[in-house]
């Protein structure tokens, strides 16, 4: 078996999701690069920023920015960024940008909007999760991902190790409420 390290892996620095301002919709840090929110915050800004003239409303669009790969598109009123390392494959980033909005399009059965966005934020937040943990890439696949979102919501017959700690509650207090009435 080969022998693999996380150097070897292609990783993802940060997801964001903007809206038409600048604003934070829906974004995720996997690198320290950024350490505090007001770092945060400026990258954001300097980024949208640098994008915000530019034609990515048909396919994605790449830029260097401070010595990162920024892969970046436009729809409606958001902007969906993917960065990554300067020496990360930019068909990579590309790649997962494409399966993230792909994704969110499903989520939000097509209507793909701030509004739409922001009632729906713990989708696309679940839906980052799937993409993206620690960086690593788990997966691409827009139809598997908005799967994997979906299987997410109150599901009693799901087994408890399938199930968030707030729908695990849900479950065990209908359980408790049936055994009652009993």
């Amino acid at each position: 078996m080969a022998n693999f390290s996380r150097e070897s892996c292609p990783s993802i620095k940060n997801i964001l999701l903007l809206d038409s301002e600048g604003n934070r919709v829906a974004v995720k840090y996997y690198s320290d690069e950024w350490p505090t929110q007001s770092a945060q915050l400026g990258f954001e800004k300097s980024v949208f920023t640098k994008t915000q003239k530019t034609n990515a409303r048909t396919e994605a669009e790449i830029a260097m920015f401070e010595n990162n790969i920024v892969v970046y598109k436009f729809f409606q009123d958001l902007h969906f960024f993917v960065t990554g390392g300067d020496d990360e494959n930019e068909l990579i980033l590309a790649t997962v940008l494409q399966g993230f909005f792909d994704a969110v399009t499903l989520i939000l059965r097509s209507n793909v909007d701030k509004r739409e966005a922001l009632e729906n934020l713990d989708l696309i937040l679940l839906c980052l999760d799937e993409i993206v943990d620690g960086g690593i890439i788990l997966e691409t696949d827009a139809s598997v991902i908005a799967g994997k979102v979906e299987s997410h919501s109150v599901d009693a017959s799901a087994p408890l190790s399938e199930q968030t700690i707030s729908q695990a509650l849900a479950t065990a207090r209908e359980h408790f409420t049936r055994s009652l009435l009993k």
